[in-house]
């Protein structure tokens, strides 16, 4: 198996150097499609002897699937700029592309999340599997928000040993800029799909987040983390709700 590792960018010079050198013992070639860096995101892929091609934003399916394209081999292994494969994945997707592999295959993972320097193992977080090897000629990305790969035919999902290492909030401001983001365009998604009785949802949505997180999915054990993650996700769950109210208002 000839596998394409393929990574979507925008201004990522404090973690693609991470990814990019986990990946090159694993990867055939790596091609990187940048939203017009203006940090040194250029540089640094390039130090790297990647494929890095630059594109206006087309949203996050459409990029991705560009990207795809640019691939010269049929198996992608999509991976973000702020994630890393660890050691023993390497090894795992060094195992599998020894062997005669047929296209229906496709190749999932458990994603391990940092949170302000710590792993966090429970507020939902993990495993957050992934499916992220597969052919692309029966499978592409669709979806505006938290988008999914949507595939031809029926798939054999294989879950690799080894986490992928997310190291996507090195702040608490960092994770509720990126909730409270998220969370609005959930709230105007919403209204497009003719979604309405925010109030209602406004009230008690919140609440139910953080009792289902904290206690349900055990966050508490995650100490003050799982405290502020929590907390976060309730704050942007009752802003879903809010651009939602506030959208239909103005439509009254």
């Amino acid at each position: 198996m000839k596998l394409t590792a393929v990574i979507i960018t925008k201004n990522e010079e404090r973690n693609i150097a991470r990814c990019l050198e986990s990946l090159k013992d694993v990867a055939d070639e790596i091609v990187v499609v940048d939203s017009i860096s203006t940090d040194s995101t250029e540089e640094i892929c390039k130090s790297f002897n990647v494929k890095f091609v630059q594109q206006e934003w087309l949203g996050y399916s459409d990029q991705k699937n560009f990207a795809n394209g640019l691939a010269t081999n049929d198996w992608i292994l999509s991976i973000d700029a702020d994630e890393e494969l660890s050691d023993e994945l390497k090894n795992s997707i060094l195992e599998i592309k020894n062997k005669d592999i047929s296209d229906d295959n496709v190749f999932s993972m458990n994603r391990l999340t940092n949170y302000c320097g710590h792993w966090i193992r429970h507020c939902g977080w993990y495993p957050d599997r992934k499916i992220r090897i597969w052919n692309r000629t029966l499978g592409s990305w669709n979806g505006e928000i938290h988008e999914t790969i949507q595939f031809s035919t029926e798939i054999m999902e294989n879950v690799l040993r080894g986490d992928l290492l997310h190291y996507s909030f090195a702040t608490e401001q960092d994770y509720e800029n990126q909730m409270f983001k998220f969370a609005k365009m959930r709230g105007q998604h919403y209204f497009m799909k003719g979604k309405r009785h925010a109030g209602f949802y406004m009230i008690v949505s919140p609440i139910f987040a953080f009792v289902q997180h904290y206690f349900f999915q055990l966050g508490f054990l995650d100490g003050k983390d799982g405290w502020h993650i929590c907390r976060i996700n309730a704050k942007a769950t009752k802003l879903k709700y809010k651009t939602l109210k506030e959208l239909t208002d103005k439509k009254l």
